[in-house]
């Protein structure tokens, strides 16, 4: 059995967009991914994020917000930032790791001009839909990036 991927998706936060994507990626990649999620703050789990990952079938509420030092002693392959401030930010990783950036717009920012909750949830829905189909196209994809 081939061995599998480990792949950090970071963010500012690991409230939202990286939970997301570890989400995704345990869901419909498991067999090829080892999916992890830290942020270079902790934030807490976004209630709405859960809440929309549900609605797609995936269920994140047992995540938890973690700080990139939780996860500091796994040899990662590729460690993808899916906000601009993580990857202007992004410290250095020892090891192999492969930096990519691949990244998403902010629900809680963009949902605050909302005017309605079906309109805010609609955001959080378009990112968490944009996020499944990048996770979607993993592990290929990796190489084009």
């Amino acid at each position: 059995m081939a061995k599998k991927l480990k792949i950090l998706f970071l963010c500012t936060g690991n409230s939202c967009r990286s939970q997301m994507a570890e989400g995704w990626a345990r869901q419909l990649k498991g067999d090829v991914v080892e999916p992890y999620s830290a942020g270079l703050e902790t934030h807490g789990l976004n209630p709405i994020a859960v809440r929309v990952m549900a609605e797609a079938g995936v269920d994140i509420s047992k995540q938890h917000s973690k700080h990139l030092d939780e996860v500091g002693g796994i040899d990662f392959d590729y460690v993808i930032t899916v906000c601009d401030n993580a990857r202007e930010t992004c410290p250095m990783f020892p090891g192999r790791a492969k930096v990519i950036h691949m990244g998403f717009d902010d629900p809680p920012r963009l949902a605050k001009n909302a005017k309605t909750e079906e309109e805010a949830l609609d955001i959080y829905r378009r990112v968490r839909d944009e996020i499944r189909a990048f996770v979607e196209e993993l592990p290929d994809k990796l190489d084009t990036l």
